[in-house]
């Protein structure tokens, strides 16, 4: 059993921009960036974020039992060592790293960030390298999986803060895994969580529109996502080996050249067109998922082929999941296990196969209707557009969805966003989506104002319903024989936030309970939203 380095080891072994001198030797047991939660023996490291200054809370963090602090101001007088750094957030993930004796440099890691389907490529990585034998952990937006046990992250969770990240990867580590598949977004990049991963194959999955309030804009948003593959260049050799892999979306064009160019390692592409290195050909759709051939399509490919030694063939890929979205998804996964780690390729096919679904992602919820209902995470314009076309292919009558857009998010996202549903599905219902403290009335009302003035009429082929449960009931109202209906937005998530409050909601749950009470059957109970109060207008103005 390894034993808890002192904080003076820690120091001596993160990078050189972290190193301080003269630290005194304190054993730590444990690192900590919430006051509340620090036990004895623990680190504090004080961080200042965009509602909160942890410096504030140094002295209930020692008299909660931490031993040694962490800060990035010119503070004194505490009963404790207080180590002064010039940016605390930055340097948690090599401190974590170092207090877990860097579990990442003992394992392959595999990095997957994109605007969409990052999650549902994790989660197919995952199934190849289990059909492949080899002992994998996973962390995504969804769960994260370790030996026996899954953990829920369904509350609005991204990336972990660092040092849970670290945790994680060491207790991996300590349950005997080889391999970790870790899902990353633009928010984890950005404020350095993932920074010491050490990630060994990188994927892009694509860079759409998206938080644009939080990075400023589609360029910052496109650097955040790109450290993924920056980051195979400081990643350490290890004795296991060392891909050093870049995987980008050919079909993606608006992030392609720019990450082609950006790239200092070796890389390989995938898409539908011909240009592809790795290209899916003779696509089949159905409402039972999704087959094709996959193509290797160049020298260069082949160079790969050989350097792995595998055999260069097509192969036919069978998938349970739906849409053009998820064979991108599916040759992503394909090419990073087969060309980064060698798996062979009717290996991988075997693992993208026993990949039931996602939850939330494209789940059909099936109470005996006649009609499909589906409950999907699409909060982007590229994703609902995605899931439309999909849904599209699926019936020949009407498509009808639910979706709203976030409070205190891109606000530009929501036009758009609008303007697709209008384009692709029948009928339209806007309702709630986190609307957090901004105006729900507001929101919709700016949702609307993306539909074209000549399709401007509301409750012809767009309706605006707050109450979230109520536009799912509504929506199901719509439905004939044989039609798709389609909640966006929600997905996995178990809450929905209004206010600063995060009430209990769970999309599924939500569809359930709409079908069962449309079918006059026994099914859950709809769960509660300030919406239901009809004299409550606090979350309208």
């Amino acid at each position: 059993m390894k034993i808890n380095p002192s904080l003076q080891k820690i120091f001596s072994e993160i990078p050189e921009p972290f190193k301080q001198t003269n630290i005194p030797d304190v054993q730590i047991s444990g690192i900590s960036i919430n006051s509340r939660a620090v036990k004895p023996g623990d680190l504090f490291v004080a961080m200042q974020g965009g509602t909160t200054d942890g410096h504030i809370y140094i002295q209930n963090a020692i008299d909660n039992g931490a031993v040694a602090v962490v800060g990035e101001k010119d503070l004194s007088g505490f009963s404790v060592p207080y180590i002064r750094l010039e940016n605390t957030r930055h340097a948690l993930t090599w401190l974590a790293s170092a207090f877990y004796h860097f579990p990442a440099r003992q394992l392959t890691v595999i990095g997957v960030t994109g605007t969409d389907g990052k999650t549902t490529t994790s989660n197919i990585i995952y199934k190849i390298l289990i059909a492949a034998g080899i002992k994998t952990g996973m962390i995504s937006t969804v769960n994260a999986v370790i030996g026996e046990k899954v953990l829920d992250t369904g509350f609005h969770v991204t990336t972990p803060d660092a040092h849970d990240v670290q945790k994680y990867l060491a207790q991996m580590v300590a349950a005997g895994l080889t391999h970790v598949v870790l899902e990353t977004t633009s928010h984890g990049w950005a404020q350095h969580r993932v920074d010491a991963c050490e990630f060994d194959i990188g994927i892009v999955t694509n860079i759409t529109h998206e938080h644009m309030d939080e990075h400023g804009s589609y360029e910052n948003y496109r650097a955040a996502k790109a450290r993924l593959f920056e980051s195979l260049v400081w990643t350490k050799e290890k004795p296991q080996g060392n891909p050093r892999l870049a995987v980008i979306n050919r079909d993606d064009a608006k992030s392609f050249d720019f990450l082609n160019d950006f790239i200092m390692v070796d890389k390989i592409n995938y898409g539908l067109s011909e240009n592809a290195d790795i290209r899916g050909e003779n696509i089949e759709y159905s409402p039972s998922g999704i087959s094709f051939d996959v193509n290797p399509n160049n020298l260069r490919v082949a160079k790969l082929l050989d350097d792995k030694k595998i055999e260069e063939k097509k192969v036919k890929i069978i998938s349970k999941l739906a849409g053009a979205y998820n064979v991108s998804n599916c040759l992503a996964a394909f090419t990073a296990t087969v060309y980064g780690l060698g798996i062979k390729p009717e290996i991988a096919a075997q693992g993208i196969a026993a990949l039931e679904g996602i939850s939330g992602r494209m789940e059909r919820i099936d109470m005996g209707q006649n009609f499909t209902a589906i409950v999907d995470f699409a909060h982007t314009p590229n994703a609902l557009k995605s899931v439309l076309e999909a849904s599209r292919k699926m019936t020949n009558g009407k498509v009808i969805c639910v979706f709203g857009s976030a409070g205190l998010r891109d606000k530009e996202k929501r036009r758009m966003m609008a303007e697709i549903g209008i384009e692709l599905a029948d009928y339209v219902i806007f309702t709630a989506e986190d609307p957090r403290t901004e105006s729900l009335n507001e929101i919709l009302n700016e949702m609307e104002s993306g539909i074209p003035l000549e399709k401007r009429s509301e409750g012809k082929s767009y309706w605006k319903i707050p109450d979230r449960g109520e536009a799912i009931k509504f929506a199901i109202s719509l439905a004939d024989e044989g039609d798709v209906v389609l909640s966006c937005g929600k997905g996995h998530e178990q809450s929905m936030c209004f206010g600063k409050t995060e009430y209990l909601w769970d999309d599924r749950i939500a569809m359930k309970s709409a079908l069962a009470e449309f079918l006059g059957m026994d099914g859950p109970q709809m769960q509660y939203l300030p919406t239901q109060d009809k004299n409550e207008e606090e979350w309208l103005r």
